[in-house]
């Protein structure tokens, strides 16, 4: 199972996570609900069987977290989330599926999905998901965290306010560091593009987290299509197929 990028902050424990099930199949439904109840803090407050119960349920109770099937009879989950984003209701989706095609991801994410976990991960990753999406974070695995960067310029990141790199202190060395985050680079590949150790480019990474306030790749990657960072330089590296976890 690939490791996800996520960052999670500490839960309110005053604060019960109400979370909606969305599947076609009634026993994956019965089995997760047994498993997300006995977490602390985890309330499901209703389960759909297609997407149209999907739409309902996440207009009528407003379920802080939508546990949402893609392939959903009678409506797709894909369905469900254009019909969400015309309205939104106070809720967060998180695709919970047994696969999903890049494009199928891509397409989500721009209608405001927060992330993906796979059906076959383990219950610690979907807890885990569902608490950092719950925090205001997104939830991909890091080989896909470029899918990321595409929807939010689809959402108007790109179209917005623009500010400046120099209004952040950046310089441009930093500012291309930047620009290979946002386009999924690793570490080793942005050190062999700018011929530096992998050290320094650790070093540089650190200090841009601290200028920009922002704590790992997958916060920075946000920020830089969030303040039009992303396209201000180019690395000049294609994003790779495959992203490996580091340290």
């Amino acid at each position: 199972m690939p490791q996800m990028t996520h960052t999670v902050k500490p839960t309110n424990g005053h604060k019960r996570v109400r979370i909606a099930i969305a599947d076609g199949h009634a026993l994956f439904r019965s089995g997760l609900r047994r498993l997300l109840e006995v977490e602390p803090g985890f309330q499901v407050i209703g389960e759909a069987a297609d997407g149209i119960e999907a739409t309902a349920i996440a207009r009528r109770a407003r379920p802080d977290i939508l546990l949402l099937e893609v392939a959903l009879p009678r409506s797709s989950g894909l369905r469900v989330l254009r019909e969400l984003s015309c309205s939104p209701p106070v809720t967060h989706p998180l695709l919970l599926v047994a696969s999903i095609e890049d494009a199928q991801l891509l397409e989500a994410l721009c209608l405001g999905a927060r992330g993906v976990v796979l059906k076959s991960a383990a219950t610690s990753l979907l807890v885990k998901g569902i608490r950092a999406v719950v925090e205001g974070e997104y939830w991909l695995q890091r080989d896909r965290v470029s899918l990321l960067v595409r929807a939010l310029n689809h959402r108007g990141g790109a179209g917005g306010n623009t500010i400046r790199h120099n209004m952040f202190g950046l310089k441009p060395r930093e500012l291309e560091i930047v620009a290979a985050i946002a386009a999924g680079d690793s570490t080793r590949e942005m050190a062999r593009a700018f011929s530096r150790s992998e050290v320094t480019i650790r070093h540089q990474l650190t200090g841009i987290f601290r200028k920009l306030g922002v704590r790992n790749r997958m916060e920075l990657a946000t920020f830089a299509v969030n303040h039009n960072l992303a396209g201000d330089a180019s690395s000049g590296l294609t994003p790779p197929t495959e992203v490996r976890a580091e340290a």
